[in-house]
């Protein structure tokens, strides 16, 4: 059991929790204890000044229990005897006329990815504003067409222990910081923008050091300049090359969501009852690892106190498994993968993905972009809309060029992808060597909840996609 750290920083006492805890769980399915101390701060520097800088302090607890599939919850931001016994009260009321069996606790480990301290004050605030000084100063001085530079940082941590019956308490420590930078350039009346950021569980030191930030810069830029000379985009199905990295956001909103357990439980998922059965073309290989350290949207345990963990979800295109939470796996019969999660203290825990990604395949990227007749290369994406339940989908790409004859011609505006996740994944007939996850900004919302993810994936051709644009 570890020794608490939250009630030595807080008038909450040890006692009144156990009490609270005793009080809700007793006959139920399941349930705990969520308190979370988080501190955070954010600096953005636009127009060549500091217009923001912000610092919070948060904390709270969120008491929930379980009963077959309902759920009783109570949260609040006042850490007080009172505050916990109205919160005992009002999830008790789930429990009503029935006696429940509670779930096993979960597994323990002994790997932490994060040490206790605090990195955020490592670095002054006088440096991390000097910081966005010299960013700004270096994009407006590489290049004369750009007009408009804005950067900005921000830094969390938190502190997570979770309670449940028997005297466990179970920690995790959780840091979390995001640069970013946007380059608008221009030529006579035209202007593009490009943006490039990047972040981790960690401190700042890797992002005050020039050699890494000026890459942010540089990559920014570069996005803009191709941006420039963009053309209008092509319409119709067409073939596909998916650059690597970044680009697995498709599959984490297509796909990922749809190998959920809630929604595989339910029976909304295209994926529900389809364990051992082809979902995917040979070769694709789909996983989700909390377990990276520093990867975004890595913990050492989740929301519930499961230890995160490697998911293989499609196999060789077969599909193996789903993320489950707590809730889900006990109702399904199955084991808790390490993927319940939740945004904060005020919120249940539902099973999400962490950092979901396709694996590894055995073709070179420039084999796969030879192989392309007419099509599209698509290396960044901003924004996009899905349904979850289908995986129909839209995006929009930042970055994107004309394939032709095996050769990649001009960049391209305006591309949307449409299509829907479960079939691409039958159309992928080519899948890289050149694996990688995203630079470490992903957020994934669901159900009015948003967490830090990670994605990502090898080059990857899809035989026949949608391509919005210009009339063909």
């Amino acid at each position: 059991m570890d020794s608490s750290l939250f009630f030595s920083r807080t008038d909450l006492s040890e006692r009144d929790a156990r009490k609270a805890l005793d009080t809700a769980l007793g006959g139920a399915d399941d349930g705990e204890l969520f308190l979370e101390y988080t501190q955070s701060e954010a600096f953005v520097f636009d127009d060549n000044r500091l217009k923001s800088a912000a610092y919070d302090v948060e904390q709270g607890f969120g008491l929930r229990a379980v009963v077959e599939e309902s759920t009783g919850y109570a949260h609040s931001s006042e850490l007080s005897p009172a505050a916990l016994k109205r919160a005992a009260e009002a999830v008790s009321a789930v429990k009503t006329g029935r006696s429940g069996t509670y779930a096993d606790g979960p597994a323990r480990t002994n790997t932490r990815l994060y040490p206790d301290d605090n990195p955020l004050d490592a670095v002054s605030f006088a440096d991390k504003v000097a910081l966005l000084e010299e960013i700004n100063a270096y994009a407006r001085g590489v290049d004369p067409r750009v007009r408009q530079v804005s950067a900005s940082l921000s830094g969390e941590w938190s502190m997570v222990e979770i309670l449940r019956p028997g005297g466990e308490i179970l920690r995790d420590i959780r840091p979390l910081v995001r640069l970013n930078v946007s380059v608008t350039a221009g030529e006579g009346d035209r202007q593009e923008s490009g943006g490039h950021g990047a972040g981790g569980r960690e401190g700042y030191a890797r992002f005050i050091d020039p050699a890494a930030w000026r890459g942010k810069v540089d990559e920014a830029l570069r996005q803009a300049l191709v941006n420039l000379e963009a053309e209008p985009a092509p319409a119709g199905e067409m073939e596909v090359v998916l650059g690597p990295g970044w680009t697995g956001v498709i599959l984490h909103e297509a796909v990922g969501h749809g190998l959920e357990g809630d929604f595989n439980r339910k029976g909304e998922s295209a994926f529900a009852g389809r364990l051992g059965q082809r979902v995917a073309a040979p070769g694709v290989t789909v996983v989700d690892d909390g377990a990276i350290a520093g990867r975004r949207g890595s913990l050492t345990i989740d929301d519930e106190g499961t230890p995160t963990s490697r998911t293989v979800l499609i196999e060789d295109g077969i599909l193996k498994g789903y993320m489950q939470d707590r809730l889900n796996a006990r109702l399904m019969g199955v084991a808790p993968t390490g993927n319940g999660r939740r945004e904060s203290y005020a919120h249940q825990p539902m099973p999400r993905m962490t950092n979901t990604f396709m694996t590894n395949g055995d073709k070179n990227p420039g084999e796969i972009i030879a192989s392309v007749k007419d099509g599209i290369y698509a290396v960044n994406f901003s924004g996009g809309q899905v349904d979850i339940t289908s995986g129909k989908f839209v995006f929009n790409c930042t970055e994107a060029y004309r394939v032709k004859n095996g050769k990649i011609g001009a960049p391209l505006k305006n591309v949307a992808l449409i299509g829907d996740g479960p079939s691409v994944l039958t159309r992928v007939s080519m899948v890289g060597n050149d694996f990688s996850l995203d630079p470490g900004i992903g957020v994934c919302g669901k159900a009015g909840q948003g967490v830090p993810v990670g994605v990502g994936q090898p080059t990857i051709k899809v035989d026949a996609l949608t391509v919005g644009g210009a009339a063909a």
